[in-house]
């Protein structure tokens, strides 16, 4: 039996170089009361017509968060946006053109803050329940982190980075059903996020909208990171 030394491990860390370290993101957005993800056309022949998530190589000089927000930054103009890491993908034969293992980050964005930034392929808004063949193994990275979300914005009122600064309770609700598939009770929904007192009534109603004009909130960030702090003991 022979005991590993650091002179072993420099071996197998060396041989382990034709691997490569990527990040993908999902970037969510919501529009027209569907939740959407933004793709981009992939330009590999194997995928050829197909659209794929946005990421890539994380460069040596980078750690994960930071390749994943340079993703963003550079697709989007957009930096200082909600992001969480989901979890590593690494199927063998993921990627045609080698041995690349990518970590999944999710974002949440206001799609009317982004300035889609192109190169020379497409980039694009899709809707989640219209997509089905993907690039890659991305159609398995979308759903996981689908997934994490509806976990999420159970636990935590995660999901007012998608909405504008001023909402009614009719676009919180829509969004939370486009979250989580599903149809709420209004009443029961209402009822669930007063009690929450996140929400601050702005004595303001929308503007130049087909049906009756409803009242405008905003979400209470102070109080929700005070109450945070104070379930975390701090």
């Amino acid at each position: 039996m022979h005991t590993k030394n650091i002179n072993t491990h420099r071996i197998e860390i060396s041989d382990s170089f034709s691997a490569a370290v990527s990040v993908d993101c999902v970037i969510f957005g919501f529009d027209e009361n569907e939740l959407k993800v933004l793709l981009i056309e992939s330009d590999l022949n194997e995928f050829k017509g197909k659209w794929s998530l946005l990421g890539d190589i994380m460069h040596p000089e980078e750690d994960l968060e930071s390749a994943a927000y340079r993703v963003l930054r550079e697709r989007t103009g957009l930096e200082d946006v909600y992001m969480e890491q989901v979890q590593a993908f690494g199927a063998v034969n993921r990627h045609p053109v080698g041995r690349v293992v990518t970590i999944a980050y999710y974002s949440l964005v206001n799609i009317s803050h982004v300035e889609l930034k192109t190169h020379n392929n497409e980039l694009h808004w899709h809707a989640i329940k219209d997509l089905q063949d993907m690039a890659f193994d991305h159609r398995d990275i979308l759903q996981t982190c689908l997934e994490r979300l509806q976990h999420k914005v159970i636990q935590q009122p995660v999901g007012f980075n998608l909405l504008p600064r001023k909402f009614s309770l009719r676009e919180l609700q829509n969004l939370y059903e486009a979250i989580l598939d599903v149809k709420l009770d209004r009443r029961n929904f209402r009822k669930k996020f007063f009690a929450m007192d996140y929400l601050i009534d702005l004595n303001e109603e929308e503007q130049e909208v087909p049906h009756r004009p409803a009242r405008l909130y905003k979400f209470n960030h102070e109080k929700y990171n005070q109450q945070r702090k104070k379930n975390l003991g701090f």
